[in-house]
């Protein structure tokens, strides 16, 4: 009885979890239903020591070593991955590099992007450059006023475009959208491209949504917004940013196309689990993390990825799940790259892979939702309180 009342102390119910979850794993593996207890031990995932990540283990961190081992003994299998970490309790735990992938890649993160500018654009605010997000976004193109024709849009605001509710279309909902993308986005897809829905009312997905957050910020702060990234965010993680690709006119690509090496993925995660502070100062301001990070469009992703991404939502530029009993929030871009916050357990996991530029359909797609299900499968198999 005495030991069952340690069990329930905070450090009691981590010993109990490892306990049980290598249990759990030892009477899969007798029945036939995952890796042997003996093809666990011999999963490499120990990080790099360098100077830019204070390193640590599992079992330090109160998280069942087995259940880790698990994840990348599964990642071996997964033909597109390129990186996997783990940070637990701001500790980097796990690491490994796959398919050559490396410590020094910097990765085309794709969508994950989306995320980069939403902090962007609550930095904006914080700055004064931008004073409301109710602003109307025209107020920023002014000129293209004369040429809009579909009242609706002068009633898109800076929300809107965050939450995804502006009433732009998804790029692949159309032939000549799709190949509107890859040529390249410019201000003036604000006119050109027809509104799906009225404003403010369902979400869908929108690259054109997110490059005009990108004009927006850009031309209320009056500075290149790699430029401003660096000086007000980047800098201030330790993090030197690769290419961040622009459209026509030279505004960098709010919807994709920043490269970022893995370890520097998982700063910006970490920053954002620790309401956006880093190493003593605020870096994006807590209120802007807490406003980011809350569901404002439930059901906003109609198609299967797996058991563990039900109840799938969206905030400002950032995606949220279901999975074992808990919600948690990610970054999601094309191929499966991933930047995942379990908060509860002080968690960030971090997936780069084959970004697969200009593939899409079955077999894309098929790639991507393993390394989304990697994600989504170790996070249920955490335990919960």
């Amino acid at each position: 009885m005495k030991i069952f009342r340690r069990m329930l102390t905070q450090k009691g119910r981590s010993s109990c979890f490892v306990i049980l979850g290598s249990v759990l794993l030892i009477l899969a593996a007798l029945v036939g239903c995952g890796p042997s207890a003996q093809d666990l031990a011999l999963v490499d995932y120990a990080p790099l020591v360098l100077n830019d990540w204070d390193v640590s283990t599992p079992e330090a961190q109160g998280l069942d070593p087995m259940l880790v081992a698990r994840l990348y003994y599964n990642a071996e299998d997964v033909e597109t991955i390129r990186s996997l970490l783990v940070v637990k309790n701001g500790y980097l735990i796990a690491e490994k590099y796959f398919h050559g992938g490396s410590v020094d890649s910097k990765e085309r993160m794709q969508s994950v992007t989306k995320s980069f500018t939403s902090a962007l654009v609550g930095l904006a605010m914080e700055k004064g450059c931008l004073a409301s997000l109710d602003q109307p976004a025209i107020e920023f193109l002014p000129e293209l006023a004369d040429r809009v024709k579909d009242p609706r849009k002068k009633q898109i605001t800076v929300r809107h475009l965050l939450q995804m509710r502006a009433g732009f279309p998804w790029e692949e909902s159309a032939p000549e959208l799709f190949e509107l993308m890859y040529a390249g986005f410019r201000p003036s897809v604000f006119v050109d491209v027809p509104l799906a829905r009225d404003p403010g009312t369902e979400m869908e997905y929108s690259n054109i949504s997110s490059y005009l957050l990108s004009v927006v910020a850009s031309r209320a702060c009056d500075v290149d917004l790699l430029d401003f990234g660096q000086e007000h965010l980047f800098d201030l993680l330790g993090v030197e940013p690769g290419e961040w690709i622009t459209g026509w006119e030279g505004y960098r690509n709010g919807h994709a196309d920043l490269y970022l090496r893995p370890r520097d993925m998982a700063k910006f995660g970490l920053l954002y689990l620790n309401d956006g502070r880093w190493q003593g100062g605020q870096i994006v301001p807590a209120d802007w993390v807490h406003e980011s990070l809350q569901v404002y469009s439930e059901d906003a992703w109609s198609y299967r990825i797996g058991s563990n991404f039900k109840d799938m939502s969206y905030g400002y530029q950032w995606w949220s799940a279901r999975a074992g009993g808990r919600r948690w929030w990610f970054a999601w871009g094309h191929g499966g790259q991933q930047i995942a916050l379990v908060e509860d357990l002080d968690m960030v996991i971090v997936v780069t892979a084959d970004p697969l530029f200009g593939q899409h359909g079955d077999a894309p797609w098929g790639y991507e939702r393993q390394n989304l299900n990697l994600v989504g499968d170790f996070v249920a198999s955490l335990p919960t309180d």
